[in-house]
């Protein structure tokens, strides 16, 4: 199966280095919690090291009172156990005093790196042009998996980093520099096995990175699909394709199976070669300390045996954490490539310009403009057009002509690939972006209703608007005795609203706006005939004095117009005022006429002479 997700081989460059670079942006803002951190880690690994120094000191000790001169002192044996008692507990109480310390701040910081992460992907998503998100790839269930994986794994590789590799391998070095400091040819052999399990570790990595990218490839797709069904469900029920789409999430889920137990099999493989490697190690360092021991070596005591075990068990402490740990790191690196690849995407950043005037007149001008989609569709042909102000402007056309495209470029959602596009004399590149927008009210044939009570909902197009002009919003747009009917009236959820209250809803947005420009895409298009006509009066009214760009196949809607496009594949086909179009014939007039046949318009004349 082929799986366009994958990390680009550009962003598969990213090693651990990286990694942590891209990462300590998001930690230097919490440094005085990192310093108290590595402060505690290396106390602690300090504290790490005592059993093995007070278990030397004892065997040597009971070593000692078990061949004294004069016999065994039970008194001397008691107080020597009291004093290693006391040692011991103390060092346990004080370290879980620090390692809790040191769990809690390190914690704090992965939080707190966490939640920077999800609000800077937020803020960069917000930034970016409409082009980004209909591109292959960020589909709204892939996109969501690599924000979601991305933000995960990376506050884990703060935590990776700063609460378990850092405590791991500062007590291994310390435990290491003590057993060089007592024996260097112990120390010698514990060092020698680090870098060969290092080597195994790094091997396994490379193993697995395909897998990696696969078993991540494969979880976007599941996503991706399940919200499908979600988003589909009515037209997958009343087709009967349940079995069809289980099936197809059951091909993905044994895709996903297969995968994932290629890259368990593999860890295991590796993973059981490391703990033979680290148990030589222990091997090596008993036989050799037993042997300095027998041969009365300087400084080698019974006590010696036990100390070098423990203090190599610090040592292989990280190597036994650390295949978990690579593993959650490389696991990183596949998350972090695309979710960077979202942070890094600067060419994906809306442009905006510095024109801000007063006023907005309204006059939109294209020329020679050309416009291909993500996915290669051309969809505006060497497009020339004048949208007058305070007109009304029909585009009329066959679907996929190049109509909701044109509303699109208008509103700056997409810059075209050559041509011009100026709104009162200025290019649009030139406009402030968020300036251009205040001044327009988009209406499209399905608006999005946000998760929230209908009050919200409405406000959303003008925050600042007091309750009685979100009332009058909603009586504009013939809503307001639909709400007053629920128990909750305004404060109930919109979400529970019909398709064609849901449209209402947005409509009474736009008269909220209150803007000097008005893109009407289908306004009408889910609602029944009387709100429709209703929805049509509070239109027109709001139309006087404005730029209005309407798209419908309603023919009211297209005939009321002062002047109209036809469209075909992309470019203007005709063009004028609707009734001189009409009596030139062609397409315009070929679309009016099989409108009317649609409609019966003959019958309904007839039944309403009758």
């Amino acid at each position: 199966m082929k799986n366009d997700d994958n990390p680009s081989p550009t962003q598969s460059k990213m090693g651990i280095g990286g990694l942590i670079r891209k990462l300590l942006p998001f930690v230097l803002p919490y440094r005085w919690l990192l310093i108290i951190t590595l402060t505690l880690t290396f106390v602690g690994s300090l504290m790490a090291q005592v059993n093995a120094i007070v278990l030397d000191r004892t065997v040597d000790k009971i070593n000692e009172l078990l061949h004294i001169e004069g016999g065994f002192s039970w008194a001397t044996a008691a107080r020597v156990l009291l004093i290693v008692s006391v040692i011991l507990l103390g060092k346990e109480l004080l370290s879980a005093l620090i390692t809790f310390g040191q769990r809690l701040f390190g914690e704090k910081i992965r939080i707190n790196v966490s939640r920077d992460l999800s609000l800077k992907v937020v803020d960069r998503i917000l930034s970016f042009r409409m082009a980004f998100f209909s591109a292959d790839g960020n589909e709204t269930g892939k996109l969501q998996s690599k924000i979601d994986r991305g933000t995960m794994s990376l506050s884990n590789t703060v935590k990776n980093f700063f609460i378990d590799i850092i405590p791991l391998f500062t007590s291994a070095i310390l435990a290491l520099c003590l057993m060089f400091a007592a024996n260097v040819y112990v120390g010698l052999v514990a060092l020698c096995i680090v870098p060969l399990y290092f080597v195994i570790t790094a091997w396994q990595a490379r193993k697995l990175k395909g897998w990696r990218h696969k078993v991540f490839g494969t979880h976007q797709a599941l996503n991706n699909g399940i919200m499908n069904i979600i988003e589909s469900i009515a037209v997958i029920k009343s087709f009967n394709r349940e079995e069809l789409e289980a099936q197809r999430q059951a091909d993905l889920q044994m895709q996903s199976t297969e995968q994932q137990m290629e890259t368990r099999k593999t860890s295991f493989l590796f993973e059981g070669g490391k703990t033979f490697v680290e148990q030589i190690g222990t091997v090596l360092i008993i036989i050799l300390t037993a042997y300095l021991v027998l041969t009365d070596y300087p400084g080698m005591t019974i006590g010696k045996i036990m100390y070098h075990v423990l203090l190599f068990s610090n040592v292989s402490a990280p190597i036994r954490q650390l295949h978990r740990i690579y593993d959650d790191l490389n696991d990183a690196l596949i998350y972090a490539e695309s979710f960077f690849g979202i942070l890094d995407a600067d060419n994906e950043v809306e442009q905006s310009g510095q024109h801000c005037p007063d006023k907005v007149e309204g006059l939109f001008e294209l020329k020679n403009v050309e416009f291909t989609y993500g996915n290669g569709t051309h969809a505006i042909r060497d497009m020339s057009m004048t949208i007058h102000p305070n007109q009304t402007t029909a585009l009329v056309g066959l679907s996929g002509a190049g109509k909701s495209t044109v509303v699109n470029l208008l509103d700056k959602f997409y810059t075209p690939d050559s041509g011009t596009i100026t709104l009162d004399g200025v290019p649009l590149q030139q406009w402030d972006t968020q300036v251009l927008r205040d001044n327009i009210g988009l209406v499209l044939q399905k608006n999005h209703i946000f998760s929230g009570t209908i009050e919200e909902n409405i406000r959303y197009g003008k925050p600042q608007a007091s309750f009685e002009e979100v009332v009058h919003a909603a009586q504009q747009a013939y809503i307001y005795d639909q709400i007053m009917e629920l128990p909750d009236k305004f404060q109930s959820n919109a979400l529970q609203l019909s398709g064609g209250q849901q449209q209402r809803i947005a409509i009474a947005r736009m008269f909220l706006k209150n803007p000097p420009i008005i893109f009407l895409d289908e306004p009408t298009a889910s609602l029944d005939a009387i709100a429709t006509e209703q929805i049509k009066a509070s239109i027109d009214a709001i139309k006087k004095n404005r730029t209005v760009i309407v798209i419908s196949h309603n023919i009211g809607q297209i005939i009321d117009s002062d002047y109209l496009y036809v469209l075909q594949t992309g470019h203007v086909e005709q063009s004028g005022i609707p009734d001189d179009v009409y009596r030139s014939g062609g397409l315009y007039k070929e679309i009016l006429d099989a409108s009317a046949r649609s409609m019966n318009a003959d019958k309904i004349a007839h039944t309403m002479e009758n």
